[in-house]
């Protein structure tokens, strides 16, 4: 048994039944790390001492009956979560030596629920990125073709949890942070409602569009890590007083007739064929699993880039503010290309004479979009779509044209201009042997039915050999 490549369902199950102790997960963990980080650089930092003092904890509190539901899972956390006592960079040399005085309430969560944490994974330097390469520590390398990016700004995390690195890890997803680096890597990855989730104690990028999420290996531990991460948070007012429902359970219940929308706009000319023929195949699966599919129309969606990149860049330049070098980290000029970029656009869309010719204007255009959302899901229980309208692209492709770049967030800005909930789920690979994900989008809160429908497509798919590969 390979411990390092068992899901959370797995590997609790394992420790329960004592075949192994957390200790013998996290040093297979960690010996996967040593080996693999020199040539993918997944981790900025490796928790090796205290992982390896939390697993012993762990292992004990198990002999003394405790049932916590990640008791000594290990887990990787994308490095904007802060760690009390462990560095946190958020990519970026400001914060090169920044370690944090308290927890982000999603780490506190996963800790008060046993998890035992391995590492803080790379990222693009702030969330700045699509293709893990604006890190300042190093681009993150795609563990099914060294040649070709992971997916960003979540890359470290999907590729950690991709090349068995850990067994689960967090991210977050602006624009499609998660989603994207999930389709490129063979990984689930959850993008949830907007405010799902407390942001407190996490490194903000756009305030109003940062929904913080997870990756894993089967959508039921998605839905396992979900119900422990969720729920209203004192500290973060955008989080509603809202039930969080038993994910896991709900999974269990008799499968229901749903009806799927197919977006028109996300199929037109410019997507790549491969990408088009395997969400072909996935919807015809999802045909033969109990569910209908029906064309529907998003006519705003062809804005939602520019809206997106006037929305996001004012909200990063406000944000990043607060880095000046005087109360913590290094100074300005330290800041990275993208981060300047982006800075700089922000500055300029909030400024005088140019807020309502753009900011106000796109603003308008989210509600817009927004609507479309509305009055899809009145005929429709889900939307399917690709992640992305190309498979990964090689390393330094697109690196110096930034508008290239940001096209590859085509398909996922909406959900986040929407605060929808969004899960990405493997479908297959391309010719070139590069995986390829759809995403299942839903109404607010609709977590439940994105779980439903991945896992009936994981069970019909379960014998594809294409299931079985490993980077």
């Amino acid at each position: 048994m390979k411990l390092r490549s068992l899901t959370i369902k797995k590997a609790t199950e394992g420790l329960k039944q004592k075949k192994f102790s957390s200790v013998e997960l996290t040093k297979a963990c960690l010996e996967k790390i040593k080996k693999l980080n020199p040539t993918l650089n997944a981790f900025i930092s490796v928790c090796e001492e205290e992982a390896l003092k939390d697993a012993r904890k762990a292992d004990k509190a198990m002999q003394n009956g405790n049932t916590s539901p990640l008791l000594g899972i290990p887990i990787a956390l994308k490095d904007l979560f802060l760690t009390k006592g462990i560095r946190t960079t958020a990519g970026s040399k400001v914060l090169e030596n920044y370690v944090p005085p308290f927890d982000a309430t999603v780490v506190k969560k996963l800790k008060d629920a046993g998890a035992v944490i391995i590492g803080k994974t790379n990222c693009d330097a702030w969330a700045h990125g699509s293709s893990g390469e604006n890190s300042d520590f190093g681009p993150t390398k795609n563990p099914w073709n060294t040649d070709y990016v992971p997916g960003g700004s979540s890359s470290g995390s999907a590729v950690a949890v991709a090349s068995d690195m850990c067994t689960a890890s967090t991210g977050t997803d602006t624009g499609g942070s998660i989603r994207l680096p999930a389709s490129f890597c063979n990984v689930v990855g959850l993008k949830p409602t907007y405010g799902r989730v407390s942001r407190y104690g996490i490194v903000a990028m756009a305030s109003s569009l940062d929904s913080i999420g997870h990756f894993t290996k089967t959508v039921e531990d998605a839905a396992l890590l979900l119900s422990i991460t969720a729920g209203n948070d004192s500290m973060d007012a955008t989080t509603p007083q809202k039930q969080v429902p038993d994910y896991p359970k709900s999974l269990n219940r008799k499968p229901r007739e749903l009806m799927l929308g197919i977006p028109k706009e996300y199929f037109l000319t410019g997507i790549d064929p491969e990408i088009k023929e395997l969400t072909t195949k996935a919807l015809s699966v999802l045909r033969v699993s109990n569910y209908h599919t029906q064309e529907i129309s998003l006519p705003h969606t062809e804005y939602a880039n520019a809206c997106y990149y006037i929305i996001q860049p004012a909200e990063v330049s406000s944000n990043l503010a607060r880095y000046d070098g005087i109360r913590y980290g290094f100074r300005r000029e330290t800041f990275g290309d993208e981060a300047k970029r982006r800075i700089m656009l922000g500055t300029y869309t909030l400024s005088s004479g140019y807020y309502d010719a753009y900011y106000k204007k796109a603003m308008k255009v989210r509600t817009l979009i927004t609507r479309d959302f509305d009055e899809a899901f009145k005929i429709v229980d889900a939307i399917i779509a690709p992640v992305s309208p190309t498979p990964a692209w090689k390393i330094g492709e697109k690196i110096d044209d930034p508008l290239k770049m940001y096209l590859s967030d085509i398909f996922t800005v909406t959900a986040n201009l929407a605060g929808i909930p969004g899960l990405s789920i493997p479908i297959g690979f391309t010719k070139n042997g590069l995986p390829v994900g759809i995403q299942i989008l839903g109404p607010q809160f609709a977590e439940e039915t994105l779980f439903e429908i991945g896992k009936a497509f994981e069970e019909a798919t379960q014998n594809e050999t294409w299931r079985k590969r490993k980077p």
